[in-house]
């Protein structure tokens, strides 16, 4: 998941980005309203955490600017505690959630991972596909109920294509959801990690086919076709470009 931070207080935009990195975001951070704006319009996000407060282009015209390219970002506006009027008139633009500053870190956090489930469609916070489910509160996925053991990048990598599942995902959309700005990630890496991640979780069934020059899908799970030795494989596509 991404995330876009635009605060100018440069001491909270510091720990936010740690704790949101910790947490196993990619978090890109801007300090004011025109560099914002540009970010929305050129790149894409599963979040946007907004100071109404910016110096260049304030967060209210920078939310208007994000609903008028008829954008359905989620969005999570951050404001000074006594600031009601401007908090209603943010709600009208089309914010999703605020949050009046100071705030608890992990009130934040709980916010924005409610937030990015509603973005994916909403839906139950544990995802099941198979054998596998995935928590995305606690951010842990299980085969069979037993932990699986995935670095961040190969957890993030399962958690788009759970959200996407039977749905195509390109390389590039991979490289959209899961990198920070200056991250150098070659298609070549990419594959790597899916890869590593196949090696983890298709032994028990579960199928990331690859679609040859185009991306990946995590196919839909079907008992019968998992359970029954005599039962004939439908593959989407060739794997191919596995490593």
């Amino acid at each position: 998941m991404r995330i876009l931070l635009a605060e100018d207080d440069s001491v909270l935009a510091d720990g936010l980005t740690r704790s949101l990195r910790q947490s196993g975001y990619a978090t890109d951070y801007v300090n004011n309203g025109q560099e914002a704006d540009s970010a929305l319009s050129t790149q894409d996000f599963d979040l946007l955490i907004l100071d109404l407060g910016l110096p260049r282009m304030s967060g209210l015209e920078v939310l208007r600017r994000l609903r008028a390219r008829n954008s359905h970002l989620p969005v999570l506006i951050l404001t000074a505690a006594d600031s009601v009027e401007q908090r209603v008139k943010g709600l009208d633009l089309g914010a999703d959630d605020y949050m009046a500053k100071p705030f608890a870190l992990s009130e934040l956090e709980a916010r924005v991972r409610a937030l990015t489930r509603r973005g994916a469609g909403g839906g139950p916070t544990v995802i099941k596909h198979g054998p596998l489910s995935y928590d995305q509160v606690g951010r842990i996925a299980y085969i069979h109920e037993q932990m699986l053991d995935l670095s961040a990048r190969e957890l993030g990598l399962l958690e788009v294509l759970l959200q996407r599942t039977g749905r195509l995902v390109s390389k590039e959309q991979l490289v959209d959801h899961l990198c920070e700005w200056g991250e150098e990630v070659s298609n070549n890496a990419i594959e790597v990690y899916v890869h590593r991640l196949r090696k983890k979780i298709e032994v028990d069934g579960v199928r990331i086919a690859t679609v040859r020059g185009l991306g990946y899908c995590l196919e839909k799970f079907f008992v019968a076709a998992a359970t029954s030795p005599s039962a004939p494989a439908t593959p989407l596509a060739s794997d191919t470009e596995q490593p």
